[in-house]
């Protein structure tokens, strides 16, 4: 018996802001793994099954990391940028997502 197809909704768009190319997230990314920057109430759930439904790849994994936002100053002004979360996703055996292609 195969799984059920998961629906696509419209909160599995706004669960994944972006991915993080960034040159550490292209070396996790020959390891099978994939970064995506998500909101700060976006949970592991939520990030697995909004991966799965929109990429159709299997996880097997998610790790989560709050960034807290670094004080920066602009003009004399002493400001914040705002905290933000990532998700680190590792995809199973076979199963891979490629953001680089044409970069």
């Amino acid at each position: 018996m195969s799984k059920p197809e998961i629906k696509v909704t419209e909160k599995m768009y706004d669960t994944l802001v972006h991915p993080i190319i960034t040159e550490k997230a292209m070396k996790c990314s020959e390891n099978g793994q994939v970064t995506f920057r998500i909101p700060l109430t976006a949970t592991k759930t939520d990030v697995k099954k909004a991966v799965e439904a929109l990429f159709n790849v299997k996880v097997k994994s998610v790790n989560t990391v709050r960034v807290s936002g670094k004080t920066k100053r602009f003009r004399g002004t002493v400001g914040t940028r705002s905290d933000y979360k990532k998700a680190i996703v590792t995809l199973a055996e076979g199963s891979n997502i490629d953001f680089t292609t044409g970069v």
